[in-house]
């Protein structure tokens, strides 16, 4: 099994110079600000999951790769690689990862990582595939409330469609942590759904992307899915503490943890980046493979 990791760092001026002149303007802090801990994934994924043999990093261009990566052990993807020249570039997210099974020798069963989901306690395979199916828990929503969950729910009723399933007031979701990916689901999904995939892809977030939740949502209503939650813990900035953060870094209790952004201010930013280095740098001292 692989691992794929989708990552943007924002503070690279030849990045920043793309996304002002494709789109204009200062790219939104909090969706491409670079925090510095993606050693710590990869750290987490070596300690807590030797069941993963390849992981990979995209990217957009060479200029993103740190420079202490080693490029022996962790492969690198430029966008140009697996996404059609037509829609390039993007700083779309969406449109990035309805493309990552196109990544030449992924696995057939493959897991997405966003950069602030880390690995916090030892997992196994079968926590992510039995029998060729995915693992991962759906919730049943009924409100979308944010540009997020509208486009969860345009995904969902694009798949009931292809389905030829009736419409629906709720909307499936599948849990926010790390997602099990099939290949050849992915592949399925595209070509049967390559319309409105095309009508989907965007430059930056619109409300109506499709989001990756496609490839599951797809196989949860063939019932090719398991629906069983994962062991994930899950902090926003905009509520939790650095202080609170540490406390559960130093003493985890589920498998894995996401640490999700907000805007802030700079000086609340750069307070609570060295707060989350060195509390991972407790927990996970020694370098990866993936490190120089």
């Amino acid at each position: 099994m692989d691992a794929v990791i989708t990552y943007v760092n924002g503070l690279d001026p030849l990045w920043q110079q793309d996304y002002a002149s494709v789109v204009g303007g200062d790219a939104l802090e909090k969706r491409f600000r670079d925090w510095g801990t993606l050693p710590y994934l990869l750290r987490g994924i070596q300690k807590h999951m030797p069941y993963i043999q390849n992981v990979y990093l995209v990217v957009s261009r060479e200029s993103q790769v740190p420079e202490w990566v080693d490029r022996g052990n962790l492969k690198i993807v430029l966008h140009q690689d697996i996404i059609p020249a037509e829609y390039l570039p993007t700083f779309n997210c969406n449109t990035i990862e309805l493309f990552l099974h196109r990544i030449p020798g992924i696995s057939q069963e493959f897991l997405n990582f966003n950069d602030d989901m880390f690995p916090m306690r030892d997992s196994k395979a079968e926590d992510f595939f039995r029998d060729g199916k995915p693992v991962t828990g759906f919730s049943r929503n009924l409100i979308a409330g944010n540009l997020f969950k509208v486009m969860a729910r345009n995904t969902d009723r694009k798949v009931r469609e292809a389905l030829g399933m009736p419409k629906s007031p709720f909307f499936i979701r599948p849990q926010h942590t790390v997602y099990p990916m099939s290949k050849s689901a992915c592949e399925e999904v595209s070509a049967l759904m390559a319309t409105q995939f095309h009508s989907s892809f965007s430059t930056v977030r619109e409300e109506y992307n499709l989001l990756h939740y496609v490839f599951l949502d797809y196989l949860f209503y063939q019932g090719k899915a398991v629906n069983e939650r994962h062991s994930n813990k899950h902090f926003s900035l905009a509520a939790a503490s650095s202080s609170k953060i540490a406390a559960f870094l130093a003493a985890p209790t589920s498998d894995f943890v996401c640490i999700n952004d907000v805007q802030m201010s700079e000086d609340r930013f750069v307070k609570t980046r060295q707060s989350l280095l060195e509390s991972f740098e407790r927990l996970l001292p020694e370098k990866s493979r993936f490190e120089l």
